[in-house]
């Protein structure tokens, strides 16, 4: 009798302790709604109504959501675009610094002739009040020491070797523009460059002829100022260019073989 009254009471406390946890847990529901997927700062970028039609039409080919995450810019950080030209870019990377940072885009009197109306529409109105114009012409940069969190040159590190009469292009001295780049970017900041690729062990000529370069070229001389390779992405490669057309032929525009370099300046 007295192990059934004691078995009886051990049951009884348990009980007590059940409806007690239970009691004290919310209780759950059917129709809770499932946690909201945060939405990426550059998927953000890239899906925001204030970007021009043009822009969102070039998307599919560009990929910049993933550029733009490969790179790693931030809120806040401040970004030298080089060759800003007609925009596409300056307006992603205002974006993404949001009103915390800063965006200088860098252009010359040929790009502002080639990007045109482009340009001039790109910043009516103070549309990206976070970015400012450094206009500077070849061989005429000079940017302030340890500035910029990233800097980016987007299709035209192939022009350091281009020159053109017809278009005011002139002759970049390469080395001089390399250095005053790495002194202006911060230690432990962010070079990016992407670039049309060309035949692997080709001169840097191709940039005048073709408008490419092959990217170990562009890989020795960043490393040869102090940069160091930081990665590679290849979310732009195209396998089915021959790398020895010209990248404006109707049959490769807008489609060549691009490499997405990574560099970081030591700190």
């Amino acid at each position: 009798m007295r192990r059934i009254i004691a078995l009886l009471t051990v049951a009884s406390v348990f009980a007590a302790c059940d409806r007690s946890a239970s009691e004290s847990e919310p209780a759950a529901t059917e129709h809770e709604p499932a946690a909201v997927a945060e939405v990426s700062i550059y998927k953000a970028a890239v899906a925001s109504a204030s970007r021009p039609e043009a822009d969102r039409a070039s998307d599919i080919g560009r990929k910049p959501e993933a550029v733009l995450e490969f790179l790693g810019i931030q809120p806040g950080d401040t970004v030298l675009e080089m060759w800003a030209g007609a925009g596409y870019y300056t307006e992603l990377l205002s974006l993404v610094v949001g009103e915390s940072g800063k965006v200088v885009a860098q252009a010359n009197t040929p790009i502002l002739n080639f990007a045109g109306e482009a340009h001039t529409m790109r910043h009516a109105d103070n549309r990206l009040p976070n970015t400012e114009i450094l206009l500077a012409e070849n061989n005429e940069l000079v940017l302030e020491a340890d500035t910029f969190d990233v800097a980016t040159i987007v299709l035209n590190y192939h022009d350091l070797y281009w020159s053109s009469e017809e278009y005011g292009w002139v002759q970049i001295d390469v080395p001089a523009f390399l250095a005053e780049l790495y002194k202006g970017v911060k230690p432990g900041g962010t070079l990016g460059i992407i670039d049309h690729q060309a035949v692997s062990g080709s001169p840097a000529d191709t940039g005048s002829t073709l408008h490419r370069i092959d990217s170990a070229i562009v890989i020795a001389e960043l490393q040869g100022v102090g940069f160091i390779l930081d990665g590679e992405n290849h979310v732009l490669t195209n396998p089915e260019d021959d790398h020895m057309t010209g990248v404006f032929d109707p049959a490769i525009r807008g489609k060549t073989d691009r490499y997405v370099l990574r560099f970081k300046k030591p700190m």
